[in-house]
């Protein structure tokens, strides 16, 4: 695992070019968890539900990582390059294998999610320039929408788990 206070710290000093790139790489990386995800969830035969929600964030993290290169090609003629770990991405792959094992997934997936929303929250606090501002603010609106579908899914879980 990586340290949150380092990258927030690295977060923190990029011009909003580079916070721009940085945002459509982490987009493209959660869209392959959460793909690879509703397909194990699939596999395992976890519910229709818990697949279209994965399948959805896949889906809305790719949508945000073409609409966010459109942009950065539209503002700087180029591809976006970026080289920073992203905030969103932990590795919980390579712990889902089993069905017992989704419980622990979705804890680890959320705590990601909200991670991510309180660092970019607080780079939104921290920086002067008012469209880095934006941009953060926007990301933690994000991610914050992607913890709350998790949560929904966590909690159909925990009632199942009670229920006779």
């Amino acid at each position: 695992m990586y340290d949150v206070d380092e990258v927030v710290e690295r977060l923190a000093r990029l011009s909003y070019e580079e916070a721009l790139a940085y945002w459509i790489s982490g987009e493209r990386k959660e869209a392959e968890l959460y793909s690879e995800l509703a397909k194990r969830a699939k596999d395992l035969g976890l519910g229709e539900r818990l697949v279209e929600t994965f399948e959805q964030l896949a889906k809305d993290s790719l949508k945000h990582a073409k609409e966010l290169n459109a942009r950065f090609e539209r503002e700087y003629g180029r591809k976006p390059p970026s080289e920073i770990e992203s905030l969103e991405v932990l590795p919980v792959l390579n712990e889902f294998e089993r069905a017992d094992q989704l419980e622990e997934v979705l804890k680890a997936a959320m705590e990601s999610e909200l991670i991510a929303h309180e660092s970019y929250k607080a780079l939104s606090e921290r920086v002067e320039d008012p469209e880095l501002r934006e941009l953060y603010r926007k990301l933690a609106d994000v991610e914050l929408k992607h913890y709350e579908a998790l949560l929904e899914r966590y909690e159909e879980l925990m009632r199942e788990k009670v229920a006779p």
